[in-house]
């Protein structure tokens, strides 16, 4: 059975939301509660960051929040060019919702929730991991043909 294009928009959509939405969510409840949770080399606890990945750019948060709104509606007009089969619209679900995650962070806050800390990592978010999943899958899709 072949999928429409136009099931594949709803995916790309419906992926964006819940991805935004699950981010949020889980930033609230950190924010919130102020979880010290460790086990192993995995800590959860409230972290903030005014920078981008990797803390870069840090109190830069007028540029990276205009960079983020740039990222999201450039997404949104590179969309058309995504090829309409399941994973290239999955990735791209997941970059936009990850993206819009944390632009609402800089909006609301000026600053990005962080909370996942591997401790030998930077600490990061589900928009973080969102992004990176998405870029990492159109990479091995673009990649595949």
């Amino acid at each position: 059975m072949v999928k429409s294009s136009r099931s594949y928009v709803g995916l790309f959509a419906v992926l964006s939301v819940v991805t935004l939405i699950f981010d949020q969510i889980t930033k609230r409840l950190v924010f919130y509660y102020k979880p010290e949770w460790q086990w192993s080399f995995l800590k959860i606890h409230y972290l903030t960051n005014t920078g981008a990945a990797f803390g870069l750019f840090q109190n830069h948060i007028e540029w990276l929040t205009l960079l983020s709104v740039v990222v999201a509606i450039s997404t949104l007009f590179v969309y058309k060019h995504l090829p309409q089969s399941f994973w290239p619209q999955f990735a791209g679900g997941l970059f936009l919702g990850g993206v819009v995650g944390n632009l609402t962070d800089r909006l609301l806050y000026g600053y990005v929730i962080d909370f996942i800390d591997l401790t030998v990592w930077p600490a990061f978010n589900i928009a973080d991991s969102a992004i990176t999943l998405g870029v990492i899958l159109i990479v091995f899709t673009i990649n595949k043909k």
